[in-house]
Order: C-alpha cells, then structure tokens, then sequence
C-alpha cells in the first residue's frame, strides 16, 4: 500500500533510541522529512547519519529539544519550518519512568519528572505545532502512551508512570474530539514491551541504560528467556515474539496517513495481545 507520505514532514520526539529510532528510521524510509527531536543530540546526528548512509529517501534531522520546555519546543518548530516546511506529522514519542519504586516509597522529585516528561511534553509540543496544522485544516498526532495505563501488572513498580499514562490517553481522546472538525487527527498507540534488537540501539539516557537492561537482561538474553517461558510479563503472551520498534513505527505511519483519514480518537495497544479490549 502506498502510504503517500513522500515529502511530509514529520517531528518525532525522543527519537534518539529504543522506539524512536525505529520511528525515525522507518518514516525516512517511507519518505518522509523527519526532524529527531531530542535532548540526547550525539545519538540523534548519529542516527541521522545512519539514515543518509541507508540510502533513505527521507531526510533527517537531529534537533536539540527538551520537551518538558515550551521555548525549547518552538525553536525546534521553528527549525522544521526552516528545513523542511510546516509540520504534517507529530509523533509525541518521549517518555519515560525515572525510576521503579513501591509506590509508598516514590518521591516527589520522580513524581514531577515524569509529570513533566509524560504529560508537559505531549501539551507543549500539541500546542506548538497547532498553527502548522489548524491554519491549513490538516495534520496527524500520534502520541505514544503505554500498556502501564492499561494494565496493572503491567504498572507494577512503576505506578505512578502508569497514571501519567493514562492521562495521555484522555488528552488524546479529548484533543480528538476538539480538533476532528478543524482538519487535525489525533490517536493514541500504547506499546507493550518494545525490545530494542541490540543494546547499542538506544540513548545514554534512555531507560534500557537506566536500568531496563539490568532489570529484564539484554536483548539476546530477553529472547532466550521468552523462548524459555521465564521472561518477566511476556512469556505468556498470546504471540509469543518479542515487540520491536519498527512494530510501533509501522502503525504510526497508517495513522500518519489519509489511508486512515477516517480514523480519529482512538487507542490501539502494540502489544503481542497483552491488552485486548
């Protein structure tokens, strides 16, 4: 099928590693302009370089942004413009838990970290590409939420991630309806788990690095471990492979596209079947 996403151009926050990458790696090839918006720049010019030596018949371009700062998000803007022209696509990828933690024990300084990463980020960068997309009644928001807001063992030690989730499910819901008749679409994916397919495949900053790799092992150690039934929240799910980043890119093109035009306001969980309504 022929997405006809040629020469649109897409933002995608937090695409330095992990399912950003693959976002970012897979809309190039699609054809898309992508600007990799994120803090961690080293790892996004390298990706960026990545995408030129494949060949890719998108651009991409690496844009030093902190989500959870609204000026630092409308410069990045600004720069999209520069580049490539006014914003098609928002992929609102960036997340994250700052650390696991029984809840009674949780702090206040993680609490507003992942306030300000989970929920700020997502409205600041809705808002600054609102002009872009409400003046020409056209434009797709993607924004990526998590099977923690869906599930609670899936939430487990990270409960407090899991709600600020669940938030963007809500906003996403609610923009939907705002925006339909203003030309704008906005849906919402919520991956299971998403393995990167090499541990050098994600930023310093990124949770795997953090201390998702110490916790659920490597990738080559993960896939023995679902092979062996032992894999922590996975080893029974319904289709017994591990999730990888293009699983999620390759859904956030179809929404990105008017092949789904019709399709606005809704929320599809990425997951082997983990969640199913």
């Amino acid at each position: 099928m022929d997405l006809q996403l040629q020469g649109k151009t897409a933002i995608i926050t937090g695409g330095s590693g992990g399912i950003g990458r693959g976002l970012v790696l897979e809309f190039a090839r699609e054809g898309l302009n992508v600007v990799s918006a994120s803090r961690d720049l080293a790892t996004g010019e390298k990706l960026a370089a990545e995408a030129a030596e494949m060949g890719l018949s998108g651009k991409v371009l690496a844009v030093k942004t902190d989500v959870t700062d609204r000026a630092s998000v409308d410069a990045m803007v600004a720069k999209t413009r520069e580049a490539f022209g006014p914003v098609d696509v928002l992929v609102n990828n960036a997340g994250g838990v700052a650390h696991p933690s029984d809840f009674e024990k949780l702090d206040a300084d993680a609490r507003r970290w992942e306030i300000a990463l989970n929920v700020d980020g997502v409205v600041n960068c809705c808002q600054a590409v609102a002009e872009d997309m409400l003046s020409r009644q056209t434009g797709s928001i993607i924004n990526v939420s998590s099977n923690s807001s869906l599930l609670g063992e899936a939430a487990a030690n990270i409960v407090h991630y899991g709600g600020v989730k669940g938030f963007v499910n809500s906003f996403s819901k609610g923009l939907a309806w705002e925006w339909a008749r203003k030309g704008v679409r906005v849906n919402n994916i919520c991956p299971g788990w998403i393995v990167p397919r090499d541990e050098s495949e994600v930023g310093e900053g990124s949770f795997w690095n953090r201390f998702g790799f110490e916790t659920m092992g490597k990738p080559d150690d993960m896939e023995k471990a679902l092979e062996e039934g032992s894999l922590y929240n996975m080893s029974g799910l319904p289709i017994p492979r591990l999730g990888r980043p293009e699983d999620i890119a390759w859904l956030a093109l179809f929404l990105a596209s008017e092949r789904s035009g019709y399709i606005t306001g809704q929320m599809v969980s990425v997951s082997g079947g983990a969640w199913m309504p």
